[in-house]
């Protein structure tokens, strides 16, 4: 398949890239080569293998950001660098149209520890894999069905620093709102049984591609979409 023929549906095995954009602009700050474990109209289930060279943002020493104090972590000089995801995998599960995606956590025994809502831009399907921004917001839900916000000072930082409009955070805290609604009624995907999943051991683990950043023609010209909930 070329990036200029229909995208349809991929095939378990079949690797992809995850990417997010930087926020409040086009460049593509995160990459994640991933594979493909279900593709259906309902649900985008991939595998992030351990030890997969990715790239993400680091400050410009080559510092993780979060070694940044969080007054100046959005406005401090950064870079970009490779990296291997460190410990177990995960495993991220990604519906159309929806503002976030679910990743689930394991331990190195396999033991389930929790799944981890990410509140994102609905994502943007290209040949080579999917394309979205993070909205800093997150929910930690675990087995007992309990569940907390995470990164809410980050958040709080993003909009002060104009990494987001007014607009576009209260379309987030909508989406957020209604993630917890799919909580407490405990509905898909956290009854859907993916914590008893494990990866086909023939898989390789996929490698980052030297042109992992660029732009797939048929998004060249094409404005990113509205933040959309349910």
């Amino acid at each position: 398949m070329t990036e200029t023929e229909p995208i349809g549906k991929w095939t378990p095995g079949t690797q992809i890239l995850w990417r997010y954009r930087q926020n409040a602009a086009d460049r593509i700050h995160i990459c994640r080569p991933v594979t493909v474990v279900k593709d259906t109209d309902e649900v985008l289930a991939v595998w992030l293998a351990p030890g997969t060279e990715c790239v993400r943002p680091a400050l410009a020493n080559g510092a993780p950001v979060h070694h940044e104090p969080l007054a100046t972590r959005y406005t401090t000089p950064r870079t970009l660098v490779r990296d291997r995801w460190y410990g177990m995998g995960v495993l991220k599960l990604a519906r159309p149209g929806e503002p976030w995606s679910v990743w689930l956590w394991w331990e190195r025994d396999w033991r389930f520890q929790a799944w981890y809502v990410n509140l994102e831009e609905p994502r943007t399907r290209w040949a080579g894999g999917i394309d979205s921004e993070d909205h800093f917001l997150d929910i930690n839900v675990y087995p007992d069905r309990s569940w907390r916000w995470r990164d809410e000072d980050e958040f709080a930082q993003a909009q002060q620093d104009g990494l987001m409009t007014q607009d576009q955070a209260r379309r987030v805290q909508e989406a957020g709102r209604a993630v917890l609604k799919t909580i407490t009624a405990w509905s898909a995907p956290f009854t859907d049984g993916w914590e008893d999943w494990r990866p086909d051991p023939s898989w390789p683990v996929p490698e980052l591609p030297a042109d992992w950043s660029r732009t797939p023609p048929q998004m060249a010209s094409r404005p990113p979409g509205p933040v959309r909930t349910p």
